[in-house]
């Protein structure tokens, strides 16, 4: 890494941490700049993990440059290092086997933009240490995020599959002409996402009855009937994906001022929905 591209990421980490500061969302005691202090880059990966706890994986998502990201830590590491990493679909077994240290492996996959989004998903390899799981579940909690433990591992994680199982459907009612892009979305936005933005679909239908029980009780025939009626996995490219992707470059033009304005957009619609939950949570204690 450059001089010049580190000292542009510290710049932008600097001014995140006091616009978090500004709204109230700053984590931890430390100031920003007190924060930034305790930041540093290196392009020596010995010298960026030495005496290290828990070393989180960021590179791009492609499987050989993870493996020997991991196969190098492998030769820096003592038996109590947490080895983690970013990704979001790579298999656990298919990035750590043959590691000496694949006992102290885990994914740690984190929700972008993390910061207000906090789920992490953590997902052990078939060798993982029940202690890694349960240390790297504490290290999570601790810094602020909210860590889910899968059992095991399965393609896609969590959130990607129930993800991917929305975004199939959603494809396949443009593509039935069942209604259009702009509507699928609003059906989220101002539909089932108010609800989801603060419980999910087990609390939803727990209060949509008379509990759980009895809401399987009362629609469970019409969920089953309804689910056997989906169509097949879409293709998603062809005339519905040049139809979808007309109707959001309509409406957010795809080149990289509107995106990262869009982003922007996001971004603080996101950071006062995470506030928002933080202060209902604290009402509550």
């Amino acid at each position: 890494m450059s001089d010049c591209k580190k000292g542009s990421i510290l710049i932008v980490g600097r001014q995140q941490l006091i616009e978090l500061e500004r709204t109230g969302m700053l984590r931890g005691t430390f100031k920003p700049e007190e924060q930034m202090q305790l930041i540093s880059a290196c392009s020596d990966l010995a010298q960026a993990v030495e005496g290290a706890i828990h070393i989180q994986e960021c590179v791009p998502e492609n499987l050989d440059l993870k493996r020997k990201v991991f196969q190098d830590l492998d030769e820096l590491m003592n038996d109590d290092v947490i080895l983690s990493s970013s990704t979001s679909c790579l298999l656990p077994s298919r990035l750590f086997s043959g590691l000496k240290h694949v006992k102290q492996c885990i994914v740690s996959h984190p929700v972008n933009p993390t910061y207000y989004v906090p789920l992490v998903e953590l997902v052990p390899h078939p060798e993982t240490h029940a202690a890694v799981l349960e240390r790297t579940c504490a290290l999570m909690k601790d810094i602020g995020q909210s860590p889910v433990k899968l059992t095991k591992e399965i393609d896609g994680f969590v959130l990607n599959r129930i993800q991917y199982a929305i975004i199939g459907e959603s494809w396949r009612l443009v593509h039935d002409g069942v209604l259009s892009p702009e509507d699928v979305d609003l059906v989220m936005s101002a539909g089932l996402g108010m609800r989801y933005a603060f419980m999910g679909p087990f609390e939803t239908i727990h209060l949509n009855a008379e509990g759980l029980k009895n809401y399987c009780d009362r629609y469970n025939v019409g969920m089953k009937r309804v689910l056997s009626s989906f169509g097949p996995v879409p293709e998603f490219s062809g005339e519905v994906m040049e139809k979808i992707n007309q109707a959001m470059s309509q409406r957010i033009p795809p080149d990289p001022e509107n995106l990262n304005a869009q982003r922007q957009w996001r971004d603080s619609r996101l950071a006062a929905l995470a506030k928002l939950n933080k202060d209902m949570k604290s009402d509550c204690k």
